[in-house]
């Protein structure tokens, strides 16, 4: 006797993981070659997985829903020895550890090892490389399970493609197949062949060569293509898991908030000469560089104390008003994915503290060593878009909270400057501003009027601002 491993099979190029829908057998029963021992699903594609081999299943490693990477060992089968060594394989030689009774299977490209029969015929249709997911012109998916079948039945892949299913989403099935086959050899069916698709293709009016190894197709005059079709390159990449919830969440704030967006554009001129004239020595004394976030997120405090409805969840009913300031701040990772990082009681926090609090949260997060705590607590969150050029947003919401900030990036426009003295044309430092907020509780009269009020605060920042040194590593504007 020896243990053969039932491998999780090779699903595609970017898939490296499945899930496990269904066993159909345990440790102890009985299972036959190509028998279905259990079913898998990706986020691609739900399969069967038939056992390699006729045996005694000795062991199953994994639970219904656990996640299994590919080429792991799902199950081990007990097997007679002469059943390895009759038979021939399909796929990669099986390899006996003689020592240990044990047989290990090398799986490439198949998704697992098929044993055909010792009186093999020539079979009609066998792909050079066959995968667990194949489909067709029509992108109907079948399993190995029944792709053997077909091939050991002399069914053709043209009969496949017109042949009804019952399982999920009208896949064949063991069923299905093995139905048709019975009905086939009864005569209860018409000639299958007549089910081959009819070519679509412009053709010239000369036959095709003949190949041995294609099943016999109907009478059609068929004749080489013009020209081939270039093939298309596609790349298949599965969600990480931060971007699956990312995907969620946002899906989940749609779908609880009643999003409306509105917009304003500010002269931040004075913020852009301010910035220009102290970071120099800021960063000199203090060891780190200022940036315009801490910079906007003062002035949003400053608002949010006017519009305190801002500032609120919802559970319910009932508005739930925080008059703390937990601003939370996008920060992009080197992934490309997105958390939000909060500065906790930002209200309580100079200019100095709150260019500390962004600075560390921001190298924290792309050095991944943020705590669970950092990202949870948010009250309000502000999103810099413009970081990476975009003009302005539309942010969605993060929810429990009710509204969000972004702003675009900043560039120099000439503009009309109103004066006591008469207005008249100059070069400004234009932004602008996007808050979506929660229909549900904050109307429009109230988003526009708050937004109308940051992008004031923004235009009349100090430009003759100065911080002082009280004491040490502590700044007092």
């Amino acid at each position: 006797m020896a243990i053969a491993e039932l491998i999780m099979p090779k699903l595609g190029e970017s898939i490296t993981e499945a899930t496990i829908l269904k066993w159909y057998k345990k440790a102890g029963d009985t299972v036959q070659q190509e028998e279905t021992v259990l079913d898998i699903a990706t986020d691609k594609v739900d399969t069967e997985v038939p056992s390699t081999y006729s045996g005694v299943i000795t062991e199953v490693l994994f639970n219904v829903n656990d996640i299994v990477p590919i080429g792991a060992v799902l199950a081990r089968i007990e097997i007679d020895i002469p059943q390895i060594i009759d038979a021939p394989i399909a796929s990669e030689a099986a390899i006996i550890d003689l020592p240990n009774l044990t047989l290990s299977s090398n799986f490439n490209q198949e998704a697992s090892i098929l044993i055909e029969s010792s009186n093999t015929e020539e079979l009609p249709f066998i792909p050079t490389t066959q995968t667990t997911k194949q489909s067709t012109g029509n992108n109907r998916f079948f399993s190995p399970l029944v792709l053997n079948i077909a091939n050991s039945e002399g069914i053709s892949l043209s009969e496949l493609e017109h042949l009804p299913g019952t399982g999920t989403d009208g896949r064949v099935s063991k069923k299905d197949i093995l139905q048709y086959i019975a009905d086939k050899k009864s005569g209860d069916l018409p000639n299958p062949l007549t089910l081959a698709p009819k070519p679509t293709q412009v053709y010239r009016k000369t036959p095709p060569a003949f190949d041995s190894q294609q099943p016999l197709e109907p009478s059609v005059e068929k004749s080489e293509p013009i020209a081939a079709l270039p093939k298309q390159s596609v790349e298949i990449i599965e969600m990480d898991r931060m971007r699956k919830l990312i995907s969620k969440h946002m899906v989940d704030s749609t779908h609880t908030s009643a999003h409306v967006t509105s917009f304003a554009e500010a002269d931040v001129t004075n913020m852009v000469t301010w910035r220009n004239k102290i970071k120099s020595n800021f960063e000199k004394i203090e060891g780190t560089k200022i940036t315009f976030t801490p910079m906007f997120i003062e002035c949003l405090i400053k608002v949010i104390k006017r519009f305190p409805i801002i500032n609120s969840s919802v559970d319910g009913d009932n508005i739930i008003i925080k008059h703390f300031c937990n601003i939370g701040m996008a920060t992009a990772l080197p992934n490309n994915n997105l958390i939000v990082p909060v500065i906790k009681q930002a209200e309580n926090l100079s200019l100095v503290g709150l260019t500390r609090a962004v600075n560390t949260l921001a190298k924290e997060a792309r050095t991944n060593k943020l705590k669970p705590e950092d990202i949870q607590g948010g009250t309000f969150t502000f999103t810099n878009v413009g970081s990476f050029g975009s003009l302005m947003g539309t942010p969605i919401i993060n929810q429990p909270q009710v509204a969000i900030l972004a702003v675009g990036t900043i560039k120099k426009r000439a503009v009309v400057i109103e004066t006591d003295k008469g207005d008249y044309i100059g070069i400004r430092h234009m932004m602008y501003l996007s808050l979506s907020y929660d229909h549900r509780i904050i109307d429009g009269s109230v988003g526009a009027s708050f937004l109308s009020e940051l992008a004031k605060e923004f235009e009349n920042w100090d430009v003759d601002r100065e911080l002082k040194l009280v004491v040490k590593e502590q700044y007092i504007d």
